[in-house]
């Protein structure tokens, strides 16, 4: 599964691509910090077991924020974020958003599952396949399957292993802990890029801003 650091490296590729002339080091570790929030639910699936993959990577978490983003931007008389950090805040805060949006939730969505709609409807979902065309077969995809022979896993019947909370139950004295880093060439490739994308940009600032 992508670790948090895919996460990061995915989401300072968003950062990078959206945050535009407000691009500075203070923003990205923003926007970095945003993409690594929905991990931290892999703390609380000790106390709420089957929490980890619901409780911050359902995808009502962001929608909430979104709602709060746009109260507070749109319909508030007065913005507490743009009096505070005036229009740089408002656009760093929907970067940040969409930062854990497609950083920090659909990596999992798109490999091994998160549980879509978590409180409301308890099940876990993961868009994973492939899609190809046949000379025999014609177009086919395994994305998405209708007809399922199983149903969906929920936060009782599906645990998944952290370096937190590795088992489900208590642990043994003995059990080993696994913190994940690249589990295939891709993941890899992401973190590279990432790395290299925000690291360029970084250096483009201080190289070439007005201020220098």
């Amino acid at each position: 599964m992508p670790s948090t650091l895919v996460h990061v490296a995915v989401g300072g590729l968003v950062g990078a691509a959206l945050l535009g002339r407000w691009f500075d080091l203070r923003a990205i570790l923003v926007v970095l910090a945003a993409a690594s929030i929905p991990d931290l639910d892999s703390f609380t699936s000790t106390i709420l077991p089957g929490s980890h993959r619901s409780l911050f990577h359902s995808l009502v978490f962001p929608l909430v924020l979104a709602a709060l983003l746009v109260y507070d931007t749109r319909i508030r008389e007065r913005s507490m974020i743009r009096d505070q950090w005036g229009t740089r805040g408002v656009v760093v805060a929907w970067v940040a958003l969409a930062a854990l949006l497609a950083g920090g939730i659909m990596p999992d969505l798109f490999t091994n599952g998160v549980n879509v709609f978590y409180p409301f409807y308890d099940a876990f979902y993961a868009i994973n396949g492939e899609a190809l065309w046949s000379s025999t077969r014609g177009f086919v995809q395994t994305f998405v399957e209708l007809q399922s022979e199983s149903p969906p896993r929920t936060t009782e019947t599906l645990h998944y292993s952290t370096v937190v909370d590795p088992s489900p139950g208590a642990e043994p004295e003995n059990v080993e802990r696994i913190a994940p880093l690249a589990s295939s060439g891709l993941e890899l490739m992401l973190v590279i890029l990432g790395g290299f994308v925000v690291g360029g940009r970084l250096v483009a600032e201080r190289v070439w801003s007005p201020r220098n």
